[in-house]
């Protein structure tokens, strides 16, 4: 069966039973908290109106470290007075989630999720624990890759297992990142892979399946994210050669248009009018979409394939995967940066806004900090915390959570610092 044949072949969406009650859930987090992957508003923009350092190192700024067991790549999850946070210990194959004390950094708890079972192979900065959890207040969510399937889990806030659930079976190519997203009654998770790909909304209560969908067989990692559009907000799904936006409660497609790379490893972001995705395989591209699924709006040829982008006022930032910030008009992709500016480094973790400020943090656990102005690039700050950098940097409360790892005398072992004033 050739692609177009099996992409006509996919139903546009199983119903596996009635919908939760109306009743939209609880979601209990707070305006200082940072509950889930790229924040309260999924787009990496933390709330203006904090005051974070501009400047930090080991003995500036930092207000607690701690010691984090086993290695992950996964950003972290912030709320009330808990940090969240996946980790896979190699070694004895076990995957975890980790509890941290929000203002001290002290371990509260550690719950094993899966243990053996490791899939073998995958991009060499892939990890067992690459995925953000998401905490609604009452439970934290997390999907892991195990036993050739993923699993979404949900744990409540004392670190005791509530459910389980198979999303599907997994064919590994480069590894698996995709964090769950929590919206309304619903946990949304994507699984794409070259097997049996599917995107699934999950009862947050139950971990039973509400609604699921096929996906292409290809390899993709993007998250699920919401987009309002006026009154309605939008599931929008980039990757498989496609950008799909479906009714998140109930898995019914809106609109579905090819344009988008086979494989997307960021999250999309709007303006309003347009989702942008980027893709770097098999082409490099950043892409306007109208948001009514009429198509593309505009295209350009930029590596933009981890690190996931940021708007603002009307315009498009990024930063590539070799370390050029960008800024582009985001109506028509106008470049307004000229592509001269240049950053130290390869960056996988994806940039983070603060008021008119983006944080943008290179492998190497140097943040290069920048103004997010259209008229010209302007650096305002150099910082730089441990050896090696692949998560996210988490921005609540006035603080700046950062994951890094440290390596002396060929041993590495993983940090998370909390920096503020």
């Amino acid at each position: 069966m050739n692609r177009r044949t099996f992409l006509a072949t996919i139903p546009a969406v199983t119903l596996a039973s009635q919908l939760p009650a109306a009743e939209p859930g609880k979601i209990a987090v707070g305006a200082a908290d940072w509950p889930w992957w790229r924040g309260p508003t999924r787009d990496g923009v933390a709330a203006p109106d904090q005051k974070v350092p501009l400047e930090w190192a080991k003995d500036k700024n930092v207000l607690w470290e701690a010691a984090i067991p086993g290695r992950g790549h996964g950003s972290m999850s912030i709320v009330g007075d808990r940090v969240f946070l996946a980790t896979a210990d190699p070694d004895a194959e076990v995957q975890s989630v980790l509890c941290l004390d929000r203002k001290t950094g002290k371990q509260l708890w550690q719950t094993e999720v899966h243990k053996g079972n490791f899939a073998k192979g995958g991009n060499g900065k892939s990890t067992h624990a690459s995925s953000t959890p998401a905490c609604d207040g009452e439970k934290v969510y997390i999907n892991f890759l195990n036993g050739g399937a993923i699993h979404a889990t949900a744990l409540d806030l004392t670190g005791k297992k509530v459910w389980q659930t198979k999303v599907t079976d997994y064919v590994l190519h480069q590894g698996f990142g995709s964090s769950p997203t929590v919206f309304g009654p619903l946990l949304l998770v994507t699984a794409d892979n070259k097997g049996t790909g599917l995107l699934a909304g999950l009862d947050r209560a139950t971990g039973k399946v509400v609604w699921s969908r096929k996906r292409p067989q290809a390899p993709n990692y993007a998250s699920p994210i919401i987009v309002k559009v006026g009154d309605k907000e939008q599931l929008v799904l980039t990757g498989c050669d496609l950008v799909t936006s479906l009714d998140p409660l109930t898995g019914k497609e809106n609109w579905e248009v090819k344009g988008s790379t086979t494989e997307c490893v960021t999250s999309t972001v709007t303006d309003g009018k347009h989702v942008f995705v980027s893709g770097g395989y098999p082409k490099n591209h950043v892409a306007a979409f109208k948001l009514d699924g009429t198509g593309l709006a505009w295209e350009n040829k930029s590596r933009v394939y981890v690190p996931s982008m940021l708007v603002r006022d009307g315009h498009l930032y990024a930063v590539t995967d070799d370390g050029n910030p960008m800024c582009w008009k985001s109506d028509t992709g106008a470049e307004m940066w000229k592509g001269k500016e240049r950053l130290a480094g390869t960056f996988t973790a994806s940039p983070v806004m603060v008021g008119d400020h983006i944080f943008a943090t290179n492998e190497a656990g140097r943040t290069f900090v920048f103004k997010a102005t259209p008229k010209e690039f302007e650096t305002v700050s150099e910082n730089r915390l441990g050896d090696e950098a692949f998560a996210t940097p988490a921005v609540c409360g006035g603080h700046i959570f950062m994951r890094v790892a440290v390596k002396d005398k060929g041993r590495r072992e993983e940090r998370l610092y909390c920096i503020g004033k």
